[in-house]
């Protein structure tokens, strides 16, 4: 896919009949089935599915962390199969920004140091209205100077949501960002994720399995065994909890074979890690 100019692709994110098999011969496990799957430039977008559907392969593949066994992930247009690690690494650290339960702070660094060290790992300057920008959006500007020990678990995840925009990826992979938060702290950072796409322009893909966290979405996605089974467009939170009590029955509604894009499915480097 090219573009002209500064014009950004319609699809941030594309995965094309993607498979992942972990193993050979009689142990191998395929976490991944032949998946189609889009997601439009400056859409927010929630993945769902049960235990060992493949969310976190998918996330893997999907950020260029693991290379798919088969088929393509591209990125802004970009084949990932087409990058040697080096080029591989660069595009991870200027196209894509990363926000994980566990937070990932560096304990021995500042706030802010913790923010620009993306910028400084891809040589880049940090510039100080990019990181008071960015500070300013997380509400963390009289904290710059404090370790993450003396943050509690809200503010550190405001940090490392901070660190993820500081680049200007063109897209955010969020896994699990408010597994470890309380309700009240979850809706907060929900609240920055989501006004990363709606102010920012982020194109952000949250894995999670809390149907109140995806319904601060603009699509779910379900996942099961490895395959893309159907989807919800505006979803609620009750809606998203019906749809995940019938995935055990989704054989008998399979989505249609063929590209997917959010349109049209169904009507920081880390070791590969099993669908989750």
């Amino acid at each position: 896919m090219r573009t002209r100019g500064n014009e950004r692709p319609a699809v941030a994110v594309r995965l094309e009949a993607v498979e992942k098999t972990y193993g050979r011969g009689d142990g191998a496990v395929a976490a991944l089935r032949g998946l189609d799957l889009g997601f439009d430039t400056g859409s927010f977008t929630a993945v769902m599915g049960p235990s060992g559907s493949g969310k976190s392969t998918f996330l893997h593949c999907a950020a260029g962390l693991v290379r798919p066994t088969s088929g393509r992930v591209l990125v802004g247009g970009t084949d990932l199969a087409d990058l040697d690690e080096r080029r591989l690494t660069e595009l991870r650290r200027n196209r894509i920004g990363f926000v994980f339960q566990a937070y990932n702070l560096l304990s021995s660094l500042t706030v802010h140091q913790n923010i620009v060290l993306p910028l400084q790992l891809a040589g880049r300057r940090a510039s100080r209205e990019r990181v008071l920008s960015v500070v300013d959006r997380v509400g963390l500007a009289d904290r710059l100077d404090h370790l993450p020990g003396g943050l509690s678990g809200g503010q550190q995840q405001r940090v490392a949501i901070a660190r993820a925009l500081v680049t200007r990826p063109a897209v955010v992979f969020a896994d699990e960002p408010t597994g470890a938060l309380d309700t009240r702290t979850a809706a907060a950072v929900l609240a920055l994720l989501r006004e990363a796409v709606t102010v920012g322009g982020q194109t952000l893909v949250m894995v999670t399995h809390d149907p109140v966290a995806a319904a601060h979405a603009d699509r779910v996605v379900f996942l099961a065994d490895g395959r893309l089974v159907g989807e919800l467009h505006r979803p609620t939170a009750d809606a998203v909890a019906a749809r995940m009590t019938r995935l055990g029955a989704w054989e008998d509604d399979p989505v249609p074979a063929g590209p997917a894009s959010s349109s049209s499915a169904a009507s920081f480097d880390a070791g590969p890690g099993g669908g989750r």
